[in-house]
């Protein structure tokens, strides 16, 4: 696997998943909401709970599938660490009924907000993840997840945008590690780049924790 290190002006070091973002918020709120929810979801659709549920959107940078998910008439939990990023969310959507957090994996404590969740998602957030914070990262969703629950993640493939940490993350490891918690993968998908980057192409999962009743 290749893993992509950003240069910070002096020399190449490791830098936090969030670096970057709060930097360029006001044009990436413009560029989030270019799309919607249904066309960046399209291949999963399927698998969203159509039941109203709880949902964990993490990494959820302006809202844009939190919102599209509450008025789906789930009870949404959006996580996003960079503040610069929450607050437009919460200016575009603010007649959303979505609770936002200011946490970050792999950790994710959600103190305020316990118990478990009908679905999970991680779009553009599995990439900015080292090896080591993938693994506890993956053990935290299969915790937060409810028998049956659901885990929906993006990966993004290509050349990493100047001053971004990112990972080459492939959808077989991601696959294989959710497996080593309970998950079973229940989609894989590819797609191009919804805003015509060159290079850039997105791969889906959706990863699914055993039901009750059901036999490994």
């Amino acid at each position: 696997m290749n893993e992509h290190l950003v240069s910070a002006g002096q020399g190449v070091r490791r830098v936090g998943g969030t670096v970057g973002y709060a930097g360029t918020a006001d044009a990436l709120a413009v560029q989030y909401e270019e799309v919607t929810f249904d066309e960046v979801h399209r291949d999963v659709l399927r698998w969203v709970p159509v039941e109203a549920g709880r949902v964990l959107d993490v990494g959820a940078g302006t809202g844009r599938d939190a919102a599209a998910l509450a008025a789906r008439g789930h009870e949404v939990v959006a996580v996003e660490p960079t503040a610069e990023l929450r607050v437009h969310g919460q200016r575009i959507h603010g007649g959303s009924a979505v609770e936002w957090v200011d946490d970050v994996l792999p950790a994710l404590s959600l103190d305020r907000h316990p118990g478990r969740f009908d679905a999970v998602f991680a779009t553009a957030v599995w990439m900015h993840l080292d090896a080591g914070e993938r693994r506890r990262a993956m053990g935290r969703i299969a915790e937060l997840l409810v028998p049956g629950g659901r885990f929906f993640v993006n990966l993004r493939h290509g050349p990493v945008p100047l001053g971004r940490r990112m990972f080459d993350v492939s959808v077989a490891e991601t696959a294989e590690l959710g497996g080593t918690h309970g998950l079973r993968t229940v989609h894989r998908g590819e797609r191009p780049d919804l805003h015509g980057r060159v290079g850039v192409r997105w791969s889906s999962l959706v990863l699914q924790a055993e039901e009750l009743g059901r036999r490994a």
